[in-house]
């Protein structure tokens, strides 16, 4: 199955300390890393992982950050086509002592934009860009999108047969006004609702280490599913592994779960 996300990176840098800080104080990371990630990377990582390959539509900064992220995806086994302008999008994520990530993010998301060659895929995922990257989407019989761009949704008016979204994060509660085919909205360690109907969530491989890129992972693994012609329920299961399985590693790639997996 031919692949392909469509959306922005920035480059991350983790530190994993006992607790995020409260006002006026300081803590101490016991370990720290950086990676290129973002909702973007982690879902072309994990349909790679699924589909063998995924090519990844995106915009890098034309600075050092934006080639270091370029060489470091294609390690990923991600085939990047970037387009490089402006700077490179930056954040910071502590993770706690529960595997709990909190993020804080620098400089606006660069936006792929139309054209871009889309026909020949069997499933793309929209997660960020400009209406025109949506519509270049819609070439391909399978489109799914975040909830996060919903007024970018909105505003090409294209049809998806997959839009996920989430119960817990504002950003991500589905406001409505998205024609889409199928809606899932997570809910955390509690499954997700999936048309409707609630499913439960899998159970973990190992225990909790870093639960950056769960949600991203999900929902990627959902699109590949679906866009195979799983069953829904089958589709929310592979899904779900697929979560479970991120949460159990350090960062978004260490774990991400493979067909056989």
């Amino acid at each position: 199955m031919r692949c392909a996300v469509v959306g922005h990176v920035e480059w991350v840098e983790f530190a994993r300390v006992p607790r995020l800080p409260e006002s006026g104080t300081i803590v101490h990371a016991h370990e720290s890393w950086t990676d290129p990630a973002g909702a973007g990377p982690v879902m072309a990582r994990q349909l790679a992982r699924l589909a063998g390959r995924c090519e990844f539509f995106t915009v890098l900064g034309d600075d050092e950050l934006g080639h270091r992220s370029e060489r470091r995806l294609a390690e990923l086994g991600i085939d990047v086509h970037a387009q490089h302008r402006a700077s490179t999008r930056r954040a910071w994520t502590h993770i706690d002592g529960n595997g709990e990530r909190t993020i804080t993010v620098l400089g606006d998301k660069l936006l792929p934009r139309a054209p871009l060659p889309l026909g020949g895929y069997d499933a793309v995922y929209f997660v960020s860009g400009e209406p025109s990257a949506l519509h270049a989407a819609r070439a391909a019989p399978f489109v799914a999108a975040t909830a996060r761009e919903q007024a970018t949704l909105r505003e090409a008016g294209v049809p998806l047969d997959l839009l996920v979204g989430s119960l817990n994060d504002e950003t991500e509660r589905f406001q409505g006004g998205v024609d889409a085919a199928n809606v899932v909205l997570t809910d955390g360690g509690r499954g997700c609702i999936a048309n409707g109907e609630r499913f439960p969530a899998a159970a973990l491989p190992g225990p909790v280490v870093d639960t950056y890129g769960a949600g991203d992972s999900f929902a990627a693994a959902l699109c590949f599913a679906l866009a195979r012609g799983d069953s829904l329920a089958d589709a929310v299961a592979l899904a779900s592994r697929a979560g479970a399985a991120v949460i159990t590693g350090k960062g978004p790639y260490t774990s991400q779960l493979t067909l056989d997996g």
